[in-house]
């Protein structure tokens, strides 16, 4: 149904009214009728559509019906389909008449002057604004869905600004105006009408201090933009000029979606006018436009990487070296963050997460910081923020933990569960669950991982582990075959079963750790034996398969979709549980390109058992091993490869919009 507007009417004078192009005005014949008159005569210049609702019915005119009863109440609309040339070139003229009487009682006459006032931005999502019939006030999922996108202007397009383009209210570069979308106001008519109306760009109350909104009227000259809505400016008055027909507002996101912020955000134009001087000026006409923000989205290890993370330390150089080898084998840039950046903070994957977020019209990568800021606390922002590199961070009020930290955060390739798609994977997050205390992930990043909606949040066990991060027990690598990928879970079940293997085929008295100075070196025999490690690694054991449960029905997976890879722990309940030996499933992930923590197992016939198990198990998928040493500078610190290792990967090609959440 058409926006429509109920206008009076007088037997008196000429009344006067704009009727917007789209639009139709109601008549209230009914009002303006002069005493003793009971039926009316409509007639209307040949730029007025009209028609009588009565009794239900809707009638056009002209009809065969000359005349229409007053009683009960018959209802008269118009429309007008052109624009007007000048003010008050069409008219409607209402008649009314006694019963049986010929002669008029009264007349109404109504001059109509017809514009155009629209409010349009990409609700087709094409890339560009354009005109469209979809409904521009409801926002809709799905490939089939419609709505206009807005990102979060969280990068630093001017290298010389202080912080976040979202936070300054100035345009400082026309690549700052490249992120924003386009709302495009189209005003055409008589000049006069809007000379003589006020026209208004505003935003809902609520919705104010989630965007900003610039303007450079119709000059192109950077200079010339202005901020001229957001934060306390709820209201621009438009001025439409006298050769301009359409202003191009730009609007930035200035907040994610969030507790208490769903993303929406409404935009309206409404036509103001004044009935007489010196009363406030009443709306006529508004059109509204729904824009959401883009959530954040992470992308999962079976992505093509883009560019390799790792931080130089004092004890490291070695693992450096590994790294950026395998990197040139992948074909991926490598970054190294020196000294003076890390102090000497070498868990790279912990502090920060890489994600991207996108619109028809641009994507750009940003970077998420954890609450956890130890070392690297101010890598993000000075080395990582700058031209369409963005930034976000949540804090823990309560105190961050080490399951804040981002070892704590992954993704799992695309998945379909029961007929859901998720074709953005789902975050998996480690907690406490299932029981009672323990530590948790910071309630304001779960509340902004379950507000983004597109890769709705899984929620594993892993307080059972010493620091407490699901990249302890679990990666994904990509495979040929099934789904596209595997998902790895560390198993001391495997690991004892390969270790009583070797022991039967009589290589009980092959150590661990050989070559490693000033480590213990127990044989397969003594492990065997060790009934307070069988004991620990049965309870470890029981954690890891509560979440095979829990993965396989979140992710819709088969056992053939999992592999067990060797894995043994230690500690105590406590405590909590670590890597016995470098944790192999805490591996970098380049594409078929595997850097996997190298464990030092028992050597049999000249290799590392464990090493050549692995190759066993991941090499016909067309994966290569390449076994890295990190046990002086990474395991022995409680972290292995991938968590002294980052990845920026490449977008998905899926655009967030066509999910159903």
């Amino acid at each position: 149904m058409a926006q429509q507007r109920r206008v009076q009417l007088s037997t008196q004078r000429p009344t006067s009214t704009v009727c917007v192009l789209g639009t139709e005005l109601s008549l209230d014949v009914c009002g303006s009728a002069p005493k003793g008159a009971v039926s009316f005569q409509a007639q209307g210049t040949p730029g007025v559509r009209l028609w009588v609702v009565h009794d239900s019915q809707s009638v056009k005119l002209p009809s065969s019906v000359s005349r229409w009863p007053l009683a009960p109440g018959p209802e008269l609309l118009l429309a007008m389909d052109s624009l007007s040339k000048d003010v008050g070139d069409e008219k409607v003229r209402i008649s009314y008449f006694r019963e049986a009487g010929a002669v008029p009682v009264g007349r109404a006459l109504l001059y109509l002057t017809c514009v155009e006032v629209s409010l349009d931005a990409d609700v087709n999502r094409s890339g560009a604004v354009s005109r469209t019939l979809l409904d521009k006030t409801t926002w809709t999922w799905g490939p089939e869905g419609h709505g206009a996108v807005l990102l979060v202007n969280c990068d630093r397009d001017d290298p010389g600004a202080e912080g976040l383009d979202s936070q300054d209210s100035a345009v400082r570069s026309y690549d700052d105006l490249k992120d924003m979308s386009q709302l495009l106001l189209r005003t055409r008519g008589p000049h006069p009408i809007f000379a003589g109306h006020r026209l208004l760009l505003h935003v809902d109350f609520g919705d104010a201090d989630k965007v900003g909104v610039f303007y450079g009227g119709s000059s192109a000259a950077l200079g010339e933009f202005r901020h001229v809505l957001g934060g306390p400016k709820l209201a621009y008055s438009v001025r439409p000029g006298r050769h301009q027909h359409e202003s191009v507002f730009y609007v930035e996101g200035l907040a994610f979606p969030d507790v208490g912020f769903s993303g929406l955000v409404s935009f309206h134009a409404t036509l103001l006018e004044s009935p007489d001087k010196g009363l406030p000026e009443t709306p006529i006409f508004t059109d509204t436009v729904v824009l959401r923000v883009a959530p954040w989205i992470m992308t999962p290890n079976t992505a093509a990487p883009l560019e390799v993370f790792v931080c130089g330390v004092d004890d490291n150089e070695g693992f450096v070296a590994a790294v950026a080898a395998l990197a040139e084998r992948a074909q991926c840039p490598l970054t190294v963050c020196p000294p003076p950046q890390n102090r000497q903070d070498r868990w790279i994957q912990d502090e920060l997460e890489f994600g991207y977020v996108q619109a028809p019209h641009k994507t750009f990568p940003v970077v998420f910081d954890s609450p956890r800021d130890r070392g690297l606390k101010d890598f993000p922002v000075r080395s990582i923020l700058g031209p369409d590199f963005g930034y976000v961070a949540r804090q823990a009020p309560e105190g961050a933990s080490s399951l804040d930290s981002f070892g704590n955060l992954e993704v799992s390739p695309p998945v379909t569960v029961r007929g859901k798609e998720y074709p953005l994977g789902r975050i998996l997050i480690g907690s406490s669950f299932p029981r009672l205390g323990g530590r948790r992930m910071a309630k304001a990043v779960r509340d902004f991982l379950v507000a983004q909606k597109v890769q709705a949040p899984v929620e594993l066990f892993s307080d059972w582990l010493q620091v407490g991060h699901v990249d302890e027990f679990l990666t994904f690598v990509p495979a040929p075959d099934r789904k596209g990928f595997r998902l790895l879970l560390a198993s001391p079940s495997a690991c004892y079963q390969l270790l009583r293997e070797k022991q039967e085929e009589g290589f009980g008295e092959a150590a661990m750790f050989q070559g490693l100075e000033k480590v213990p070196k127990p044989t397969i025999n003594e492990i065997l034996a060790n009934e307070g490690l069988r004991r620990f690694n049965n309870y470890t054991q029981s954690c890891i398969s509560w979440n095979r449960d829990i993965l396989k029905r979140a992710l819709g997976l088969a056992e053939q979709d999992i592999i067990d890879i060797p894995q043994l722990f230690q500690g105590d309940v406590a405590s909590g549980a670590e890597a016995f030996f470098p944790d192999m499933v805490n591996m970098l992930v380049l594409g078929r390109h595997l850097g996997i923590p190298k464990p030092f197992g028992p050597a049999v016939g000249g290799r590392c058992c464990l090493e050549q198990r692995v190759r066993e198990l991941l090499e016909p998928l067309g994966l290569s091993c390449t076994f890295i040493d990190d046990f002086f500078s990474y395991h022995v610190l409680a972290g292995d490869v991938h968590c002294g290792t980052n990845v920026r990967r490449k977008p998905f090609a899926f655009k967030w919009w066509h999910v159903v959440p």
